[in-house]
C-alpha cells in the first residue's frame, strides 16, 4: 500500500477547504438549523450557495470520468474531498449525488443516463440513492419489482433517503426474482411518497414509498450483484471519509479548548484525565485515517476491498462515537449546547455513527468475509 497522497489528492482537498472555509461559518449552520431563512420561509439544511461554489470551482466533476465531464480521477481523491466536507461539517450531497449518484450512472448507466451524471457534475440535478431499508443495507432487497409492459415498476419502502426531496432522480437498489437489482426513479412520478424523516444531525432525508413506480434499469439484471457491491462499499467508504474529517477536526477543536481553558489556575489540558481523553482520542483517529486510506487505496487500484471497507466502517463507527463524546465531554456544558460549534461536530458523528451501524454488524460482516476468504 502506498501512503503517499496523490498531488491531485492534495489540490482537490485544499481547493474543497478554502470553498468550505469561506463559506460554512458557524452563523451559516445555525442559521439552516433553524429550518427558516431571516424572512421566515422554510429552508432544509441544504447549503445551496456552496453547492454551487463547489460546482463553479470544478469539485464536483472533478473525481468524475472524462466521459461525464470530469477529471479522471477516482476513490482517493473522492475521499480526499469527502474529508474536508466532513472537517466543516458541509451541508451538501456531494457523497449522494457525486460519488454515489453520477459515479454508477457514468460507470453503468446508458447514454442518457450518464448525461443525466455530466449535468449532476455540474451541479444542475442532485441525485441520491436509496439503499437503507428498516434495519440494515443488504444484497437481497425486500423492494419488489415486477415488469409491466415493456418497462419495469417498483414497489416498496426505503428508509433514510439523503436528499429525497432535493434529488431529480434516486438509484434504489431492489429485488429481481430473488436477486439484487439497481433503478434509476423520479422522486415527483405521483406514485412516489416522500416523508421527511428526523435525524441527528438535522440532515434532509427521508422516508420514500414506490407504488409501482415507473423505474429504469441501470445496467442490466444480472449486473445487478455488482452495481449494488459497487454502491455499498463506495457509500460506506465515503461516510468513514466523512467521519475522518468529523473527528479530526473535532480533535483539534478539543485539543485547542483544552489548552486555553483554566481550573484551579491550571490548564486543563495539564490533568492527566483530560490528556489521557485526547490522547486515546489522537489514537482513535489515527486509526479510522489508516483503515480509510486503504480502503481507499485498494478500491483505486482495482483489488478485492470488502474487507477493509469493513473495517473502515467499524473504526469509524465505533471510534468515532468515542471521540465525539470526548469532544463534548471536555467542553463540558458548552458541548451540549446547540448554539456552539461543537455541538455541530458532535451531532454529525453521531449521525455517521448510526449511519454506518453498530460493532455486531460490523464484526458478523467481517467474520463472514475472513471465513470465506479462509474457504
Amino acid at each position: 500500500m502506498d501512503f503517499t497522497l496523490t498531488e491531485a489528492q492534495q489540490d482537490l482537498a485544499r481547493l474543497t477547504a478554502e470553498v468550505t472555509g469561506k463559506l460554512v461559518t458557524a452563523d451559516r449552520l445555525r442559521e439552516l438549523d433553524r429550518n427558516t431563512d431571516a424572512s421566515g420561509n422554510p429552508t432544509v439544511r441544504f447549503d445551496e450557495s456552496l453547492w454551487s461554489s463547489l460546482a463553479e470551482t470544478g469539485v464536483l466533476a472533478a473525481a468524475l470520468p472524462e466521459t461525464v465531464g470530469g477529471s479522471d480521477f477516482g476513490v482517493l481523491e473522492q475521499t480526499a474531498i469527502l474529508r474536508e466536507i466532513g472537517k466543516s461539517v458541509a451541508p451538501v450531497p456531494y457523497l449522494w449525488s457525486i460519488v454515489l449518484g453520477a459515479g454508477a450512472l457514468a460507470q453503468f448507466g446508458s447514454g442518457s443516463q450518464r448525461e443525466l451524471a455530466a449535468q449532476a457534475a455540474r451541479g444542475e440535478v442532485i441525485l441520491t440513492a436509496a439503499l437503507s431499508e428498516e434495519r440494515n443495507w443488504e444484497l437481497t432487497s425486500p423492494v419488489t419489482t415486477a415488469m409491466a409492459g415493456d418497462g419495469w415498476q417498483l414497489t416498496g419502502l426505503k428508509t433514510t433517503v439523503p436528499f429525497a426531496r432535493q434529488a431529480a432522480r434516486i438509484l434504489v437498489s431492489a429485488s429481481v426474482d430473488g436477486s439484487p437489482a439497481v433503478f434509476l426513479v423520479d422522486p415527483s412520478h405521483a406514485s412516489v411518497r416522500v416523508e421527511d424523516q428526523i435525524v441527528t444531525d438535522r440532515s434532509p432525508e427521508a422516508e420514500v414509498e414506490f407504488a409501482g413506480t415507473p423505474a429504469e434499469l441501470v445496467g442490466t439484471v444480472d449486473q445487478g450483484a455488482e452495481i449494488l457491491t459497487w454502491l455499498l462499499e463506495r457509500a460506506w467508504l465515503g461516510l468513514a471519509a466523512t467521519q475522518l474529517g468529523v473527528v479530526e477536526k473535532g480533535l483539534e477543536l478539543v485539543a485547542d479548548y483544552a489548552r486555553e481553558r483554566e481550573q484551579f489556575n491550571r490548564k486543563i489540558g495539564s490533568f492527566q484525565a483530560v490528556a489521557q481523553r485526547l490522547a486515546d482520542a489522537y489514537i482513535d483517529v489515527q486509526g479510522v485515517r489508516l483503515a480509510v486510506q486503504q480502503a481507499a487505496w485498494r478500491l483505486a487500484e482495482g483489488l478485492p476491498a470488502a474487507a477493509e471497507v469493513h473495517t473502515a466502517k467499524f473504526w469509524a463507527a465505533e471510534a468515532g462515537h468515542r471521540v465525539a463524546h470526548t469532544v463534548v465531554h471536555v467542553h463540558g456544558g458548552v458541548g451540549i449546547d446547540r448554539d456552539h460549534i461543537v455541538n455541530q461536530y458532535f451531532t454529525a458523528a453521531k449521525h455517521n455513527e448510526f449511519a454506518l451501524g453498530g460493532a455486531t454488524d460490523h464484526l458478523r460482516a467481517l467474520g463472514s468475509l475472513l471465513t470465506d476468504a479462509a474457504q
